[in-house]
């Protein structure tokens, strides 16, 4: 069952400036992989606050779908040149904000300067970053995604895809980090992900140089788990999802990624970490699937739901709140008090 809340067809639900897709497209129905698709290729897929809203749409909704077992998150570049040039920075430029012929368009343009010191405090205060916000998303995705980058990306266009679970990249792609050169600071979490991912060494020589570098140079290589030709990068990512589709555990999955994300600083606390955490997965309908389809030889049925089989403990880390946001109420306060103890 899903909820009305889901579309019955992804492949008819329209968002401005991103496109969802079966997989394979024909399919009439929610297929097990979706494809998330970036989708203004006549601006080189260049980052709008539309985008922001869309994405952060695409993904809720898919997070929750108990039809969706994995997405692909890629561009609809038929020359397959731009995965995301990066934030629309002109004025001049227009974000289609509708579809169809009637669509209007709508600049991307910063709210009017403030007139008076209190005016500037109240939009720095309520300033929030939209590649940020597509960022939290993806990592609050229950679901695995992979970047298919089969273009060039550049600030968000690449910052965005690192709470992936992994990157495929074009070979041609170039990969940029160039806030520097543009006066302005990393966004998009990255200042988290790209030093978890590269090393704070790696992470600060892109940030300082701005420059642009091809996926195979040894300073960016790590951010991907593959390099192919332009063409293939989409074909690629699709066939990798498929097979996490149908042989992983989404709960597993989720539990595992937040463990290298929101990890222990010692020996001791991952001991700690992981046992709370396997105590609760062992018991679950996907870890006795898991054993039962091993030992019968087969390949897995996982049906699990996240939010019905997550462990007790998640999250172990100290949430930080939205303002006026009431904190969340734990079931398992008292085994999380004990694990943070030990983190």
């Amino acid at each position: 069952m899903t909820s009305p809340e889901h579309p019955l067809s992804y492949n008819d639900y329209a968002l401005p400036q991103v496109k969802l897709q079966h997989h394979p497209a024909s399919s009439p129905v929610p297929t097990p992989v979706i494809q998330v698709l970036l989708d203004r290729p006549a601006q080189n897929n260049a980052f709008t606050d539309t985008m922001v809203t869309s994405l952060v749409t695409a993904f809720g909704l898919l997070s929750s779908d108990p039809r969706v077992k994995a997405v692909v998150f890629g561009s609809t570049d038929p020359r397959n040149r731009f995965f995301c040039a990066g934030m629309d920075l002109g004025d001049a430029s227009a974000a289609v904000t509708g579809t169809g012929p009637s669509s209007e368009k709508k600049p991307e343009r910063p709210p009017p300067p403030p007139t008076t010191a209190a005016e500037l405090d109240r939009q720095r205060r309520e300033h929030r970053d939209g590649g940020a916000q597509v960022s939290l998303a993806i990592y609050r995705c229950n679901k695995p995604v992979i970047a298919a980058i089969n273009g060039h990306a550049v600030g968000v266009g690449i910052t965005m895809t690192l709470p992936c679970n992994f990157r495929i990249v074009s070979e041609e792609a170039k990969i940029g980090f160039v806030f520097a050169r543009r006066g302005i600071n990393m966004e998009a979490c990255s200042s988290f992900f790209l030093p978890r991912i590269l090393g704070a060494g790696r992470a600060l020589h892109l940030v300082t140089t701005g420059s642009t570098y091809s996926p195979r140079e040894p300073v960016v290589a790590d951010l991907f788990a593959e390099v192919t030709a332009p063409e293939k990068v989409l074909p690629r990512a699709l066939e990798l999802a498929g097979e996490v589709a149908a042989r992983t555990s989404g709960v597993a999955t989720r539990a595992m990624r937040d463990m290298v994300y929101r990890g222990a600083a010692s020996p001791e606390g991952a001991f700690a970490l992981e046992s709370a955490v396997f105590f609760d997965l062992f018991r679950g309908a996907d870890a006795r699937e898991g054993i039962r389809s091993f030992l019968e030889k087969r390949e897995p049925r996982f049906d699990g739901i996240w939010d019905a089989e997550k462990p007790a403990v998640w999250p172990w880390w100290p949430e930080q709140q939205e303002p006026g946001k009431p904190a969340d109420k734990k079931a398992g306060a008292g085994v999380l008090a004990w694990l943070r103890s030990k983190l």
